[in-house]
Order: C-alpha cells, then sequence, then structure tokens
C-alpha cells in the first residue's frame, strides 16, 4: 500500500516538475530574445542601421557577380557576427578575420574555425533539445532575423534583410534599413523569432527525425505542386494550402537549418533568418521553381518554429518579446512581418 502510494504521488509530481523546467526554460528563451533586441539596438546607435542578414560580397568569392574574395562562394557573414560586441562577445568579433568565410575557397576548413566552432549560449532556446551539434562541431544557431511577409504582399519587407539579391537585381526591398524605415511601428513588427535546429539538415546526415516536421526540414512533395512566383503573384494561399494537404509522415529534405551561426547567405532563408508566410510551427514548403530549393527562399513559407506548447516566442522590433500563438490569423501574421505596409493590428490580435 505504501509503495502504490509513493508510486501515485510520483505521477502526480512528475508532470509538475517538468513543467517547471519548461517554465524555466521558456523564460530563459524570452531573456535571449530581449538580449538580442537590446544588442540590436546598441548596433543602431552606433551603425546608424540594422544588422544584416548576410553582409554579401564580403568575405566571398563569387565568379557570377564578378566578386573576388578569400571566402567561400556568396557565403558572408550576417547578423550574429555583427552583434557579438553587444553580446559581451568582443574577443570573439576580434578573433573574426572578416577577410575569410567560414571555410577556404577549396572547401575545407579555413581562418575562422575558432570562431565557427564555438558555440554561444545566448543563440540557443534551451527548450531546443537538438543534443549533438552538426560534424564539424559548428556553432549552431536557434534564432532567425524577420525577412519580410509573403511574395503576395511585397518581399523583403521584414527587419534582417540583404544588402545585395546577387544576380536578382529587381529585389528593390533587399538593402540596408535604418529604424526610421520601420513605419508601422517597432512595437508591431517583428524582429528575430526562434527555429528548432534541424536534426536531419546537412550535409552530413545527422541522426533523428526522417519526416519533415517543425524541425525545419523541407517536404519534397510540395517541390512538384506548386509554382510560386518571387515577386508580388497571389500564390501564397495556393503553397500554403499544398503544404498543410501533406501527411506529416512526408519525407524531408535536407537543408542547412541552424547548422551553423557565423554565415549568411544572400537567398537562403534558413541560414539565419525566417519569413511571415505559413503560421508558427506550421511545415516548411518550397515552391517548385524555388530557386533555393531545400535552403528556402522568397517564394517559400520558412516559418519560426519551437518546442513551447502552443507557439513561438518573438522578439519585437521595440525590444519587447511576444509569444505568438500557432492559431494566430494569417493576415495578421502577414502584417507583423512587414515594416512599412501600413497594415493596422489590433492589440488583441495576437
Amino acid at each position: 500500500m505504501v509503495i502504490a502510494i509513493i508510486a501515485v504521488l510520483i505521477a502526480l509530481l512528475l508532470p509538475a516538475v517538468q513543467a517547471a523546467r519548461e517554465a524555466a526554460r521558456r523564460a530563459q528563451c524570452v531573456n535571449n530574445l530581449k538580449q538580442l533586441g537590446l544588442a540590436v539596438h546598441n548596433y543602431i546607435s552606433q551603425q546608424g542601421a540594422l544588422p544584416l542578414g548576410d553582409y554579401f560580397p564580403a568575405g566571398t568569392s563569387s565568379a557570377a557577380n564578378g566578386v573576388q574574395g578569400n571566402g567561400a562562394n556568396m557565403w558572408s557573414y550576417g547578423w550574429p557576427i555583427s552583434i557579438l560586441a553587444h553580446i559581451e562577445q568582443q574577443p570573439l568579433y576580434n578573433a573574426y578575420n572578416f577577410s575569410f568565410s567560414y571555410v577556404d575557397p577549396g572547401g575545407g576548413l579555413g581562418a575562422n574555425t575558432t570562431v565557427a566552432f564555438t558555440q554561444i549560449a545566448g543563440y540557443l532556446c534551451p527548450s531546443d533539445g537538438a543534443g549533438n551539434r552538426v560534424s564539424p562541431p559548428w556553432g549552431s544557431l536557434g534564432y532567425v532575423g524577420n525577412w519580410g511577409g509573403p511574395g503576395e504582399i511585397q518581399t523583403f519587407t521584414g527587419t534582417i534583410l540583404s544588402p545585395d539579391w546577387g544576380d536578382h537585381t529587381n529585389a528593390s526591398n533587399a538593402h540596408v534599413i535604418g529604424i526610421e524605415a520601420i513605419t508601422d511601428g517597432t512595437s508591431n513588427t517583428a524582429l528575430f523569432s526562434e527555429r528548432l535546429i534541424g536534426l536531419d539538415g546537412g550535409p552530413p546526415a545527422r541522426p533523428g527525425k526522417t519526416a519533415a516536421s517543425k524541425r525545419g526540414n523541407f517536404p519534397a512533395g510540395v517541390a512538384v505542386t506548386i509554382n510560386n512566383p518571387t515577386f508580388g503573384a497571389p500564390t501564397t494561399k495556393a503553397l500554403l494550402a499544398a503544404c498543410q494537404a501533406l501527411p506529416p509522415t512526408t519525407t524531408g529534405v535536407t537543408n542547412y537549418n541552424g547548422r551553423l551561426w557565423i554565415v549568411g547567405y544572400p537567398w537562403n532563408y534558413v541560414v539565419n533568418r525566417y519569413n511571415h508566410v505559413g503560421a508558427p510551427n506550421s511545415m516548411m514548403c518550397y515552391a517548385s521553381n524555388s530557386f533555393a530549393g531545400p535552403d528556402g527562399g522568397p517564394q517559400d513559407s520558412i516559418p519560426p518554429t519551437s518546442n513551447h506548447s502552443g507557439g513561438v516566442n518573438m522578439g519585437m522590433a521595440d525590444g519587447s518579446v511576444r509569444f505568438i500563438k500557432d492559431s494566430i490569423a494569417l493576415p495578421t501574421w502577414w502584417a507583423l512581418g512587414t515594416r512599412a505596409m501600413g497594415e493596422v493590428i489590433s492589440s488583441d490580435a495576437y
């Protein structure tokens, strides 16, 4: 009888302990996003502009774009490098060689190995639970910058952008912006959110889930069903409908989701950015004509994801952090992703 009573008490106590631990992890995640927001505002005070998702062509080499550098093709550094000095990581910032990318031109490990292998605790949500890092042991990234709403509205309308769209010169919104560009209001415009590190992401492949999931792997099925134009065409709803119709067991396609924090790429969202197309924690999908493929581009749906029950934490451009529910209405979700489209968002809409 005593053993039975103890067993019942343990059964009652365990969920409470687990809930308390998750509450603590979620609070730490909120604090991480607050620190990122504060770092960005300090960066703005120093540089007069928001940090960029990538600084192409810095530290890159690309014959296609007439750039001859010392880094890997089109891979440069991104916003996580830019704000290091503002999150008490000045020595790490000083150690980064801006003349090189994370690998040498031949694809081998390059001059920035020390920085690349350093894991910054503030760049990971403690609820992620991804386990071991990708080999080589790159430092992973669990927070991503907002690159804007769907192309149906107007793409590149977010806050963490690109200075150059490579050969895609019609991307007029891809450029450096200041805080004054956020005319929709900094409290109603997303800056950062979170995304689970893809356990299957490669190369090389990692053990873990093989089905497409909120871990970040793109389902292959959408790639042959939707042709979503890059700019301005109202096909986003069709893309989302096809994506949502896929069974949850759909095999995922490998990508660089959260693989390493030190790099940025002009048109690959999954490296360090996300977009406001599909709702939080919805499946990631790419269109059949996506020039980024499973690495994600403006035609695709690359939402934030988390292990928090019911939604994701989101850092706003004013430095505050909100919890955004998975059930948020899509028009509201799209509006939160744009900085200057003039949408009016009710205070009780999210």
